[in-house]
């Protein structure tokens, strides 16, 4: 099952910016899935559709197998959500703050507020904090107590725009470990990133943007297990057709060397097909590329993986 889905989701805006091009997500149940690409690629534009801040221009969307805008009402009490920062009052508690927007939720129980909002802030590990000023709280507990904004009533999918930017590494890896504590109660968390080393610690599928299109989606071990095919020989033109023969993909050749992504082909029974059609073989390797490597490849442009 899907907790997230999109056919040809797309936003062009009025001065003619294709911001989001035709994607088509695919977040499965239970998972932790990454939404990357550097930034301006179209992430926070997909993230305001998806919730229903803005309409899109064409195709269309589910959250949790529920049509979207139609039926927002039904979708929306059981989606958390952090986009840009929530507004907190500097000189109220965490506990206010939170009193304050769960208030403006015409949809909550008031009865149960206190009960919910207690709830939240333990989850986030901030009930021995809930009394301090927000204008007291590190970088680490202003971020989380936002997350703690999505989790007032039970959620069945909580999206978070770049919960890590701007933070310190201690309030990074706090951060971290609450997404992971939110996981593993069966939430479906869909993140959206421009960091790589998050996404590596954190998320079991990832979604790859670049300039509005979405150019990977899949588990991160499959994005992380491409293996390429390296052939070191002095007849490259017919290594290469080989390769092609074979069915190999993004066949490339250069001075001496012949690449492709390996796919489900066997080293050696490439290496005997090679040889079998007289093409002497100096050298055949196998490289896995790292996974900064791939999303490079993907992107055009280089991801902050500090």
């Amino acid at each position: 099952m899907l907790a997230l889905a999109s056919s040809g989701l797309t936003k062009r805006y009025r001065g003619g910016q294709l911001a989001v091009d035709e994607i088509d997500l695919a977040v499965p149940s239970g998972s932790v899935y990454g939404f990357l690409g550097p930034n301006g690629s179209g992430k926070t534009t997909t993230i305001r559709m998806l919730l229903g801040l803005i309409r899109p221009t064409a195709g269309s969307h589910q959250l949790l197998g529920v049509p979207m805008p139609h039926r927002q009402a039904e979708a929306l009490p059981r989606v958390g959500s952090l986009v840009e920062g929530p507004a907190f009052y500097p000189h109220l508690s965490g506990r206010a703050n939170l009193a304050r927007l769960d208030a403006a939720d015409r949809t909550a129980n008031p009865a149960t507020a206190r009960a919910r909002i207690d709830e939240a802030l333990d989850r986030v590990g901030l009930l021995a904090a809930a009394d301090k000023r927000y204008k007291a709280y590190s970088l680490g507990m202003k971020q989380r107590l936002g997350i703690a904004t999505s989790l007032l009533r039970p959620r069945q999918l909580v999206i978070l725009d770049e919960p890590t930017n701007g933070l310190d590494p201690q309030g990074t890896r706090e951060v971290r470990s609450l997404i992971r504590r939110i996981a593993a109660d069966g939430t479906t968390v869909f993140v959206s990133s421009h960091l790589l080393t998050e996404v590596e610690q954190i998320c079991s599928h990832v979604g790859v943007m670049r300039t509005g299109r979405l150019v990977f989606q899949g588990p991160l071990a499959q994005l992380r297990g491409r293996a390429r095919l390296l052939v070191r020989t002095s007849q490259p033109d017919r290594a290469a057709a080989v390769l092609t023969g074979l069915g190999l993909a993004d066949v490339a050749q250069d001075a001496g060397e012949v690449t492709a992504d390996l796919g489900d082909m066997l080293p050696e029974v490439i290496n005997e097909r090679l040889v079998r059609a007289g093409v002497p073989v100096a050298g055949l390797e196998t490289p896995r590329r790292s996974l900064e490597d791939e999303f490079v490849e993907l992107t055009g442009e280089g991801f902050d993986v500090n």
